[in-house]
Order: C-alpha cells, then sequence, then structure tokens
C-alpha cells in the first residue's frame, strides 16, 4: 500500500493555481489576487462633509453665537460649488462636496436650529460652537492616495476588499480563477431520485449531490454533472465531455479490482495518465488520480459514499484550494479528547466521523469508519484522523480532529 502522505505530495506537486485572468472587480469575491490591485482614484475622491450641517468660513465664527446667511444647498451627489463670501454659508449634507471657499463644516447640533431639516435651507442660521480647523471635513485622499496598493498579491478576496477595490476605481482585477469541476458517478446499480421506486440491487446516487454540494461548499464551480453506466462502453466519451468543460473531473466508484470496476478497467485501457493505488487509509483505500490527455486533473474516488466523502476531504478538497492559488490553511484543525475508545486499521491512517461533546469526540455511529454507513454520514460534525502508527484509539487520549465542509 501507498502511504497516505507520499498521495498527497503526490497530488499537491500537480495541483499549481490556475493561470490569471482579468475579471471584473464586482464578481471575484471568493477568488484570490494574482497581482497587487492599486487605487484609480484617491479616497475620498474629493474633499466631503463627514456631517450634515453647514460649510462656513472659520473666520467668521469665531465669537459665537454667530449668524451667518444661508446662500447655498449642497445635497449629497451634487456637483454644485457655490462660492460665499463673509457672513455666508451653505446648507451642506453628508457626503456632499465642500465648496472650496469653506474651511469648516458645523453639524447641525451645533446651530440653534438644531437637527430639524426643511426641504428649503432657512434664510440664516446662528453658529453655537467654534469649529477647528478643517473640522468635520473628510479631505481628498486622506485614506488613500490614488496609486496606491488596495489589496495585495495573494489576498483572498472577501466583500470588503471587494467593496473597497470598486470604491478606489479598480474596475477589474487580475485574479486566479476558481476551479471549474466536473462530477462524474459510476454504477448501473445508481438511480436518480424521483425515478420510480427501487428495484432489486438498484440503490439511489447520492455521490453526485454529495460531491456536487462539497464541490458548492468550497467556494469552487460545478461545471457539469454526469452518470456513466458500467457496462454501455460510454464511460471514456463520458470522461472527454467532463474533461473539456473543467479544470478538475471526479469520479465516484468503479477504482478497486473487481471485474466490473469500469472507471480503473477502462482507464487503464485508455492510456489517461491515471495511475491506481492502494493508499494506506481507512476508508477510501482504492484511489486514482492523475490527468486527462487535456491536462485536466482527475481524482477517481471510492463509490461507498464515506469513502468518497474522506478522500474529498483528504486529497480533492486540498488541491482546489491549491489551484484557487490560496495559501491559506487548507482547515482548521484542533484536538480533542476521545470520549471514548475505538479500533484502528493496522498499519493505515484511519478517518473516524465524529460528534463533538463538551471539547470531547466520540464515532458518530457505534459501527465506526465503515465505507458504506452514509445514512449516519449526516450526524457527523468532524473527522479524527488517527495515524497509521496507532493500533487503537483509548478513552481519554488526545486526538487530532479535521473540521469538514457542511
Amino acid at each position: 500500500m501507498l502511504d497516505l502522505d507520499d498521495h498527497i505530495r503526490r497530488i499537491m506537486a500537480c495541483a499549481r493555481p490556475l493561470a490569471p485572468v482579468y475579471a471584473d472587480t464586482s464578481a471575484v469575491r471568493g477568488m484570490v489576487l494574482a497581482e497587487d490591485a492599486t487605487a484609480g482614484t484617491p479616497m475620498p475622491v474629493f474633499d466631503n462633509s463627514a456631517m450634515d450641517g453647514y460649510a462656513v468660513r472659520r473666520g467668521d465664527v469665531v465669537s459665537v453665537p454667530a449668524t451667518l446667511e444661508v446662500v447655498a444647498d449642497i445635497p449629497a451627489g451634487s456637483p454644485a460649488n457655490p462660492v460665499f463670501g463673509p457672513g455666508q454659508c451653505a446648507r451642506i449634507m453628508t457626503g456632499a462636496a465642500v465648496p472650496d471657499c469653506a474651511d469648516a463644516v458645523v453639524p447641525l447640533e451645533q446651530t440653534t436650529l438644531g437637527t430639524a431639516v426643511t426641504g428649503t435651507p432657512p434664510s440664516t442660521v446662528t453658529v453655537t460652537a467654534t469649529p477647528g480647523p478643517g473640522a468635520h471635513i473628510r479631505k481628498a485622499g486622506e485614506d488613500v492616495h490614488a496609486g496606491e496598493v488596495v489589496a495585495e498579491k495573494g489576498q483572498l478576496l472577501g466583500a470588503r476588499a471587494v467593496s473597497a477595490l470598486v470604491a478606489c476605481g479598480v474596475e477589474e482585477v487580475a485574479v486566479h480563477p476558481l476551479p471549474r469541476v466536473a462530477v462524474v458517478s459510476t454504477g448501473s446499480e445508481l438511480i436518480e431520485p424521483g425515478y420510480g421506486p427501487l428495484e432489486r440491487g438498484q440503490i439511489y446516487n447520492s455521490n453526485t449531490p454529495l460531491i456536487a454540494n462539497l464541490v458548492a461548499a468550497n467556494g469552487c464551480d460545478l461545471s457539469a454533472t454526469f452518470h456513466a453506466d458500467d457496462v454501455d462502453g460510454s464511460f471514456i466519451d463520458v470522461m472527454e465531455q467532463a474533461a473539456i468543460l473543467a479544470d478538475v473531473v471526479i469520479t465516484t466508484g468503479g477504482v478497486s479490482v473487481g471485474a466490473f470496476d469500469v472507471v480503473r478497467l477502462e482507464m487503464e485501457r485508455s492510456g489517461w495518465d491515471i495511475r491506481f493505488d492502494k493508499i494506506a487509509m481507512q476508508p477510501g483505500k482504492p484511489q486514482g488520480f492523475g490527468r486527462a490527455p487535456d491536462g485536466t486533473l482527475v481524482f477517481c474516488l471510492p463509490g461507498n459514499p464515506v469513502s468518497a466523502f474522506v478522500s474529498f476531504e483528504a486529497f480533492v478538497r486540498p488541491a482546489l484550494h491549491a489551484l484557487s492559488g490560496r495559501t491559506d490553511p487548507v482547515r482548521r484543525t484542533f484536538t480533542a479528547t476521545a470520549a471514548q475508545a475505538w479500533k484502528c486499521p493496522q498499519g493505515r491512517a484511519q478517518f473516524m466521523p465524529v460528534v463533538i461533546e463538551d471539547g470531547t469526540v466520540r464515532p458518530a455511529t457505534a459501527m465506526g469508519s465503515g465505507s458504506h454507513l452514509v445514512g449516519r454520514l449526516a450526524a457527523a460534525q468532524a473527522l479524527a484522523f488517527v495515524p497509521a502508527t496507532t493500533d487503537a484509539v483509548h478513552h481519554g487520549d488526545t486526538v487530532e480532529v479535521w473540521e469538514i465542509t457542511q
């Protein structure tokens, strides 16, 4: 059997960030910057008022109370730049451009009129407090200068970063695109939900929604889903279609040594660069990985649902993370105390679905880490990772726990 870490290293050596593309800044949430993004405009773009109030000349309000003539009204968005002289002022709203002749803003609260605002400005206003130099004026460029780096290469773009970039006039940025993923389920026994009652030997296709939802939960684009029968000879045609549409193709089922394990049999005959190994892990021992002729990464996962889930978490998730250009940790890991004992397979790393209770963990099902236990998979809150050197977990042992994608 191949060591788990050796298989992971082989995968990660192939999982390089996707080539950068230029994309509309408003549509890049969840992507990683491929180069620094610099401000196209200063922020603020112009001197603007931080308060609802009156734009004044400070020299007119050194001695208070001081009554001024209101000669203009400036709402936010107005292009007006009124000129006023001694003893005059302009009513101004928050965010509006401050007139060039004003050097301070007096808030409504510091006038005898208070915060009662009417549609038409008053003819005069009495100021009750002397403003400081530049009071309540947001100066152009005090936040960001034009040409200044707003977000750095390698940064994962969230809602706040996108907002900042748009505000600074950045119309498009270079990013690593999110991987496009195609899912191919295999098995003549698989029936899609809603297609009538199951007949003897049939099961519902739960792997396609499992993998498709894991892909989405990891922020990637699900480009297509397919189903290939074990015996109709369509598998390679389906794989060729999938590879055209995706950066990554994930198959489930047909990877072991059975007479009808179509993925292994057809891949070995096809000449595709796919290698099949037995990995020292439980569940998920049979695995395939490699490339399509066009370079698309191909993961061939076992068909048992728990094995498929664990394989995604152990192998696919880190690869998608790397293809996206991300360098932050793939997942949160922590340690917890085992609330009960369980057996481990000799010489194989174990991924035990567990539930978390008051800082302790216990198997999500009394039947352990069986690869077929999909009915209990929904109860799992995390995976306990037990190294291959451990023969058993005892009550009170400290175990490593992987946070899982819900």
